[in-house]
């Protein structure tokens, strides 16, 4: 598996998060220009897993994202630190949505 999230992103509408399951993964929210916002996680108590969650910001969306991008994952608490992690080492800091996660509590990762 690739460190960074590599799916192709798809416009963040009712249509296209209709169509997720309620599997349990992460997701990333980016604004037009593939610019990551927020990466969330739909895990156990998520209320029909990453469909629920992804919902969730129709109507307010973290960041002001427009496209998101899912990947089903049994182990998401340890994906969503990866990719938190990936996005501190390529940009220094975490996407603005992850208003709740300091960079300073995150392991630090080379996926270079």
């Amino acid at each position: 598996m690739a460190v960074r999230l590599s799916k192709p992103w798809q416009p963040l509408t009712a249509e296209n998060v209709g169509k997720l399951t309620s599997h349990l993964g992460v997701y990333q929210l980016a604004l037009d220009d593939d610019t990551i916002v927020y990466i969330g996680v739909a895990g156990g108590r998520s209320t029909f897993g990453l469909k629920g969650e992804v919902s969730a910001h129709l109507d307010d969306p973290a960041g002001g994202g427009t496209h998101f991008r899912t990947e089903i994952n049994m182990s998401y608490r340890s994906r969503h630190l990866e990719l938190l992690q990936v996005h501190v080492h390529d940009h220094g800091t975490v996407p603005v949505g992850n208003t709740d996660i300091d960079p300073a509590t995150l392991g630090r990762m080379r996926p270079d």
